[in-house]
């Protein structure tokens, strides 16, 4: 062949860039050429959705036609990419195929991250310039509707994360949470989940990985669900009274503790009298112990208030049964029942059951075995209790005989005084030694007292039989000395075994003990001779760790006191709390 008619050689690439005003012409020219001249279908939502159909085309006549060539070979000095670009004015317009699809990222072109930030860092790119940065940032993009190079302004990996919560950006996996017709689709990363949930890690990761595109969860409630997430990526908690507990069903259900302990948290801090019934019901059911005895505690020092709340007819049967097994309600027993039978009619409506007093029977099942009905005072049982309709007619036949007659008879119902007081029970004794036979003859054993600081007396230690195994009967009190009001009163009975211990004999309620009052605690006992003290104290200090100290100070009582003074006698011991 001639040298003639030999192809001239291209000219090299620096040649033909001379300046670089010839190089913008140029770079302007294809950005026209890919947004006019090739007719791009441009979505402007969506820029991964623009393509020209001349590229169509060529990628299908040859694939390798336009992108084969290395990145590297398609690059002038400024980065711009030149060859795939140029390529794209000489495709062939003719017999364009007529056809929709949805293109992919790889039917764009290939774009260098040097000639994206080289344009991106521009003050003025021109709209030219600024479509084609849009494409490549398209180019460059993983999903969702993430600004590109949105890393760049997350400083910290927690930022980093926290914007990608609750985003399509990157998503991997999507949870249909609620039940109809309240659902809500939340996109979320596995990787992020696996790694703050072992339940999570399992699901996706473990033997038995779900392979759905699509979990649902219909047991838990979006807001609750969004809130596991947001804490999940980026430790953050947002929880409300309206959604703690149902965050902290899902934070047990995905096994995140850190959450869970935020909103247990949350709920101390909010505990009141008003919801005390209801957070019970909820920790009973999460297992919460600490929780429960924080609501029982709030309870018992508020029981009246308690009580009261909407709440406590909502509650379930066992967690009615757990408080009215406690010591230390706060209240007296014929209001207790009275709230009893309000759940009842709550608990037949429920049941849609008419509220007879049948139906509330059977409603309380062992409950109505748990209302201390021998607390009462025969005016209170038999205005209340006695006339409910809940109780059999033997039932009330006994407890008329328990107020009124002794021996008292057997009775189904627990005699025991609830003591609202919380705390370690203290009792403070008076003599040094011990000796026997001291009789009665129906007059109280009688002595002064004083303590330094108000105390609450729940009831006295007495001497027992010398004779062995007996049972006295017996009526407690405490009267305020300068006044005769009388303070406490108890008419009970109690066992003895023989020995020379003392026998706990208590008040129905606590009974608050002024600093520097003067009272007077009386005994009146009907039984065999019993031991008594000797060598008794005038001041005796009692310290506890928990409580400090409390000094009792006792008199001779005047008048008639069965024999009892400071140096002898009977109640040997006052049980109190501080």
């Amino acid at each position: 062949m001639d040298e003639k008619d030999k192809p001239d050689k291209q000219p090299k690439r620096k040649e033909r860039k001379n300046d670089e005003k010839t190089a913008n012409r140029e770079e302007s020219q294809t950005a026209k050429n890919l947004c006019t001249n090739q007719k791009l279908n441009v979505n402007p939502r969506n820029p991964l959705n623009s393509v020209s159909q001349p590229q169509l085309n060529q990628k299908q006549a040859n694939s390798t036609a336009t992108y084969s060539e290395p990145v590297a070979e398609a690059m002038d000095d400024s980065g711009v990419p030149d060859s795939p670009l140029n390529s794209l004015q000489e495709l062939p317009t003719q017999n364009p195929v007529k056809m929709e699809r949805v293109p992919s990222t790889s039917d764009l072109p290939v774009f260098s991250s040097q000639f994206v930030t080289q344009i991106s860092s521009q003050s003025d790119p021109g709209p030219d310039k600024a479509h084609l940065l849009a494409t490549a940032s398209a180019a460059f993009g993983h999903g969702g509707n993430a600004p590109y190079n949105w890393q760049a302004t997350k400083i910290c990996v927690k930022d980093r994360l926290s914007y990608l919560c609750n985003t399509e950006i990157m998503a991997d996996v999507h949870f249909m949470v609620g039940a109809p017709p309240h659902q809500q689709k939340i996109p979320a990363h596995k990787f992020v989940l696996s790694v703050g949930s072992a339940v999570f890690d399992a699901q996706f990761n473990g033997p038995m990985a779900t392979q759905e595109d699509i979990v649902e969860i219909p047991d838990v409630e979006p807001a609750a669900f969004i809130s596991l997430l947001r804490f999940l990526y980026s430790d953050e908690v947002k929880i409300c009274s309206d959604s703690v507990m149902t965050t902290l069903y899902a934070a047990k259900k995905y096994a995140v503790p850190a959450l869970e302990k935020q909103c247990v948290e949350f709920l101390k801090r909010n505990l009141s009298s008003d919801n005390a019934f209801m957070l019970l019901t909820q920790a009973r059911l999460f297992d919460e112990p600490q929780l429960a005895a924080l609501c029982l505690e709030t309870i018992d020092k508020n029981t009246h208030e308690a009580l009261q709340a909407d709440g406590f007819t909502d509650i379930d049967l066992e967690t009615l049964c757990c408080v009215l097994e406690r010591d230390t309600l706060g209240i007296r027993e014929f209001k207790l029942f009275a709230s009893v039978c309000r759940w009842a009619e709550a608990e037949c409506t429920r049941k849609n059951l008419p509220p007879s007093p049948e139906n509330q029977r059977g409603v309380l099942g062992r409950a109505l075995r748990l209302i201390r009905f021998p607390l009462m005072s025969v005016e209170e049982f038999a205005q209340g209790a006695a006339q409910s309709g809940l109780l059999e007619d033997k039932e009330v036949v006994k407890l008329f005989l328990y107020f009124t007659v002794n021996p008292k008879p057997q009775i189904a119902f627990l005699d025991v005084p609830r003591c609202c007081l919380t705390g370690k029970e203290q009792v403070v004794s008076r003599f040094c030694q011990i000796e026997s036979r001291w009789g009665y003859s129906g007059t109280s054993d009688r002595i002064r007292f004083m303590v330094n600081r108000r105390i609450f007396v729940v009831g006295f230690g007495l001497y027992g039989s010398i004779h062995g195994p007996k049972e006295y009967y017996v009526t407690i009190q405490i009267i305020q000395s300068d006044t005769g009001k009388v303070m406490g009163h108890n008419d009970t009975s109690f066992q003895c075994d023989g020995s020379n211990s003392t026998f706990r004999v208590m008040f129905k309620e606590p009974v608050e003990i002024l600093p520097n009052t003067s009272y007077t605690a009386c005994s009146t006992l009907k039984g065999p001779d019993s031991y008594y003290g000797a060598k008794g104290l005038r001041k005796v200090t009692h310290e506890s760790v928990s409580s400090g100290k409390v000094t009792f100070q006792f008199t001779y009582a005047a008048g008639n006191n069965n024999g009892t003074s400071v140096e002898d006698g009977q109640i040997p011991e006052i049980i109190f709390y501080t």
